[in-house]
């Protein structure tokens, strides 16, 4: 669901889970559990990650190196954000480079993500969640926030 209460894509949220609508957009293929390929259709097109980047996003989040993230890593990952996948994700998303994730950086993640469908008031709802403003956008905890959701 957006801050502007249009749903996205309602079939793939779980009632009751925060953070599984944000694991189901890295879940390409549906099977429950994020890989390298997935992560490719997500971040690879358009100049996004490159499979440096995405490596270090998998390090990072398969906590049992098994290949895969499974959804408790996922979340272990957001709520601890200690060891850099969200950071290497935040960058990838950065794509001016500038620290701060705005308007076009997140329609453009959007994008790649399947989120077709948001408009730019969606987007502009979204970076007004994260504590952000239209002309600066949003910082990583502010991307977190918006993730959250």
């Amino acid at each position: 669901m957006c801050p502007t209460g249009t749903a996205l894509r309602p079939e793939i949220a779980e009632p009751g889970s925060d953070l599984r609508s944000a694991f189901d957009v890295l879940d390409v293929d549906h099977d429950g559990k994020i890989s390298r390929d997935d992560l490719r259709k997500v971040y690879g097109g358009g100049g996004g990650a490159s499979e440096e980047v995405i490596g270090e996003m998998m390090t990072a989040a398969d906590s049992n190196e098994n290949g895969y993230v499974e959804y408790d890593e996922f979340e272990g990952v957001l709520e601890l954000r200690s060891n850099g996948a969200m950071e290497a994700a935040f960058r990838v998303m950065d794509r001016d480079g500038d620290g701060r994730v705005g308007h076009e950086d997140l329609k453009s993640y959007l994008k790649w993500a399947g989120f077709h469908d948001a408009s730019d008031e969606d987007i502009k709802a979204m970076i007004k969640l994260g504590g952000g403003d239209e002309t600066h956008g949003v910082t990583f905890d502010g991307l977190l926030k918006i993730l959250a959701v």
